[in-house]
């Protein structure tokens, strides 16, 4: 496994796979490994040729109030990870390699970024397709994965691929769980260990939704009581069921139906999601 810290190391190594008529797919990370993002990567290396893992905290998709410095920074022990898994490359730059003019950027994220995380997080999905759009330009991969558990922000993602359109593939890989059904998440280790057992209800509450629409179809009713038993150990930042591929309201000519969840415990902010065919 190979680790390029400039643009330039890992831009003649993919040049050189892509003159062998090797493809490339490509998972982005911020650090902070778990299995989902280890899923992602096997997922990665049955799409190409080669593996390339990028692991770089991108400032620009953080608000002033929100935990950049703090978050997790783990570089050796994801190395090992990666390196277990057989990723071919992994590239680690810093802001000066992805932002060498600064943050500002005429890259900006579509309709779809409008609501849910949008919303409570403003210029979060700016931030993100600023990003993405750079790692694209720099490493040029033939197929791109990207995680389910933020719904959202992959849907964006292919809005912006779609939009400009970028020459990559994009796949998403399925929401993987602790045994107890809490998504994993780089952010759980901020939980403690009171809230890590509360945190489990999450996901069973909204198990119980999908349910309940499965045999009595959507209601704000039943969204209703689902956000106040959640209340009750959690501060709701959003509770929305949508139209899986348009995250607008649900028509007769829905096909997918998304619940999309977003709660604070203590400080630590959750997301998790369930996407299901509609009943």
């Amino acid at each position: 496994m190979q680790v390029c810290t400039t643009n330039q190391q890992i831009s003649d190594l993919i040049s050189t796979w892509k003159l062998a008529g090797k493809s490339i797919a490509f998972v982005p990370t911020m650090g902070g490994l778990h299995q989902g993002h280890l899923s992602l990567v096997e997922q990665a290396s049955l799409k190409a040729d080669k593996v390339a893992v990028s692991i770089f905290v991108n400032p620009a998709q953080f608000a002033e109030h929100e935990d950049f410095d703090n978050y997790p920074n783990n570089l050796d022990q994801d190395l090992a990870l990666l390196k277990a898994h057989h990723v071919d490359v992994v590239f680690t730059p810093n802001a000066k390699q992805i932002y060498p003019n600064g943050f500002v950027s005429n890259i900006k994220a579509g309709s779809l970024s409008q609501g849910l995380c949008g919303e409570s997080r403003p210029g979060h999905f700016d931030g993100v397709v600023q990003v993405v759009h750079r790692l694209f330009d720099i490493i040029s991969p033939d197929v791109a994965i990207f995680g389910q558990k933020d719904y959202q922000q992959l849907l964006v993602i292919k809005q912006m691929v779609e939009a400009l359109s970028l020459p990559v593939d994009i796949f998403s890989g399925e929401i993987v769980r602790e045994a107890d059904g809490l998504a994993m998440s780089t952010r759980n280790q901020y939980l403690s260990a009171e809230d890590r057992m509360v945190a489990t209800d999450l996901y069973a509450n909204l198990k119980r939704l999908k349910q309940d629409i499965l045999s009595d179809g959507v209601s704000t009713d039943l969204i209703s009581d689902t956000q106040t038993t959640l209340e009750e150990n959690f501060k709701i930042d959003y509770l929305s069921v949508l139209d899986a591929n348009t995250l607008k309201s649900i028509t007769d000519n829905t096909t997918q139906i998304a619940i999309l969840c977003a709660v604070f415990l203590g400080s630590t902010r959750l997301i998790d999601n369930i996407i299901f065919n509609k009943g």
